[in-house]
């Protein structure tokens, strides 16, 4: 599974709102809530955010990949942000995040769920990368980045 599988435009945002890690959290829920696949956006919302008490999410370099895992919804689903203003999210490298991937998978797929955790992760390691993202202007945009960069850097 590719991450320009699972996103879609309605799924993308730029300039997304919020001062505060919470704040940045729920507009991403938000977000993603507007899925077919989300059947309860609250049981979502406390999936992600049990997920976030147990280690900040903010993985470092401007990144943050809040998660979790639910019988809220009916198949992965996920949304991409770059917020409007950098914002403390307590990051493992203490550097404001403005980049967020918000990964929610169902109990039952885990494997599915690990992959794109990792597969994420590897993309958003590559600082061109994220600096060409926080340029785009567009949801469009974004994922075409999102489809290049995986066209080149892995297999179908």
């Amino acid at each position: 599974m590719k991450i320009s599988d699972i996103l879609t435009e309605n799924l993308v945002a730029t300039g997304l709102p919020g001062n505060t890690k919470n704040e940045v959290i729920d507009a991403m829920i938000d977000l993603v809530a507007s899925s077919p696949k989300v059947m309860d956006k609250e049981k979502v919302r406390k999936a992600i955010f049990e997920r976030e008490e147990i280690m900040s999410t903010g993985v470092g370099n401007g990144f943050a990949i809040p998660h979790g895992k639910t019988e809220a919804v009916s198949d992965i689903v996920a949304a991409f942000a770059v917020t409007a203003q950098p914002i403390d999210y307590q990051s493992l490298d203490e550097k404001p995040v403005r980049l967020v991937f918000l990964l929610v998978g169902k109990d039952n797929l885990v494997g599915p769920h690990i992959k794109l955790l990792s597969r994420i992760s590897r993309l958003m390691n590559k600082e061109e990368f994220r600096r060409r993202l926080l340029d785009l202007k567009s949801p469009r945009e974004i994922l075409e980045a999102f489809r290049q960069e995986e066209a080149t850097y892995f297999e179908a």
